[in-house]
């Protein structure tokens, strides 16, 4: 496939893998396409953890899932996440950013409007959506068969010192990498990081994989290879929209947005 069109072809998979494990040459492949990011000084502080043990699996997701339905239910994630959540095509097309949530139970749709109000909260919780939606969860995660955890070295991962930041940046290069190679390889992947939003549970995470005091786990994926068709969850968001470069482009100075990019460039195979 051509470069280009990874690139472009680049994205979060919200629903299942299949079955099948992640050969052996191609978790390699992964682990040394991550290798090969750039570093500050060359200090690669990227370290990772790779998980097929399917009880470990099914323990982070179930950690992951109870983890959704606690967000969802006392409303924490919905009050921290709304400025990125779209309702409608149009303004999706205007913003063009965030999650557009496209795909939803035909009680719920009427309702959209109001998720962000006490009622809408109450109405969720009566119709036992975030409960539904961390079940889906846990069916997602512990249907993958490979989680991914991703650490940094605390020597090099020092919060409020410049090296934390080259460090985190250095990590956000060989993810990258390790996302475009799943393109190409005919795998998905995809961010478990409800976990994340509940005080506590991270740290269940860290010790079922035993991350030890020198390293910090930054964050953990699920991959997998995709099925030919996929199935798309009852509750689902799309996130295809990307900003049009006049809106994040400027030219010489911050005050002067870039003109003339908005149109897609066409490039072709060389014959």
């Amino acid at each position: 496939m051509d470069f280009l069109d990874v690139v472009r072809r680049r994205k979060t998979t919200n629903g299942p893998f299949l079955p099948d494990p992640v050969s052996e040459e191609h978790q390699r492949l992964l682990m040394e396409l991550a290798g090969r990011a750039p570093s500050q000084l060359n200090s690669q502080p990227w370290r990772f953890v790779i998980v097929e043990e399917k009880d470990t699996i099914e323990k982070i997701a179930a950690i992951s899932g109870e983890s959704m339905t606690e967000a969802m239910s006392n409303g924490t994630f919905f009050e921290r996440y709304k400025p990125y959540f779209r309702f409608s095509a149009e303004e999706m097309a205007t913003r063009r950013d965030g999650m557009l949530f496209d795909r939803l139970p035909a009680a719920l749709r009427p309702f959209t409007s109001q998720v962000f109000t006490a009622r809408g909260q109450k109405l969720m919780n009566t119709m036992r959506v975030p409960q539904k939606l961390g079940e889906e969860n846990r069916k997602l995660v512990a249907g993958s068969p490979l989680l991914l955890g991703v650490m940094l070295d605390r020597s090099e991962y020092r919060p409020g010192e410049l090296s934390s930041f080259y460090s985190v940046f250095s990590m956000g290069a060989a993810m990258e990498n390790v996302w475009l190679a799943t393109v190409e390889l005919g795998m998905g992947i995809q961010f478990v990081s409800f976990p994340m939003e509940v005080p506590g549970n991270w740290a269940k995470i860290e010790g079922l994989l035993q991350v030890p005091d020198s390293l910090e786990l930054m964050a953990v994926y699920r991959l997998g290879y995709l099925p030919p068709e996929q199935r798309r969850p009852a509750i689902d968001w799309s996130s295809h929209e990307r900003k049009l470069p006049s809106q994040y482009v400027f030219r010489g100075t911050c005050e002067t947005p870039q003109t003339g990019w908005d149109t897609p460039v066409e490039t072709g195979n060389p014959a």
